[in-house]
């Protein structure tokens, strides 16, 4: 196989809390903590809620881009919990990077205009209808919306 194709798994709307916790510089970059405090997914194959709880302790590198470092749980319409965790980017060109800290102004923008793509990976029972999710790659297209995040999410095949 030369090439990778991929399958659409679910759209993932998720709600941040309004105001990021700010660590400050460390060795690393500007750390700082969204908390997530709800949301919900739907694709073909499971839909669900996100309970609050999770968040991302992303990192504002020396470049500019932003670091993802995301631990979230999905509960899916029949009860089943999904832990799920992932890596990312968000790169903004300069003059763009000011609508990180304006949900309205980030909502507006055109996500043509930035990177913002992660690699999720997810753990669920193994009894559960839901295994499948164990045993796959999955990569997504990440945009800005005035609640938080929302991500296209697809299986790498």
């Amino acid at each position: 196989m030369s090439e990778v194709q991929t399958e659409f798994l679910f759209e993932m709307d998720v709600e941040l809390e309004e105001n990021s916790l700010v660590i400050g510089g460390t060795p690393e970059g500007m750390r700082l903590v969204a908390y997530v405090t709800g949301g919900t997914f739907e694709g073909p194959r499971l839909r669900g809620t996100i309970p609050p709880g999770g968040g991302d302790w992303a990192t504002i590198r020396s470049d500019g881009s932003l670091k993802a470092d995301v631990r979230v749980c999905l509960t899916t319409h029949d009860g089943v919990n999904i832990y799920a965790t992932y890596g990312g980017r968000i790169v903004m060109p300069p003059e763009l990077m000011g609508v990180l800290g304006d949900r309205e102004a980030a909502a507006a923008t055109d996500p043509s205009k930035y990177y913002f793509r992660t690699a999720p990976m997810f753990e669920v029972a193994s009894n559960s209808p839901y295994a499948w999710l164990n045993g796959i790659v999955s990569v997504s297209l990440g945009r800005l919306t005035r609640k938080g995040v929302a991500y296209r999410v697809f299986a790498v095949k």
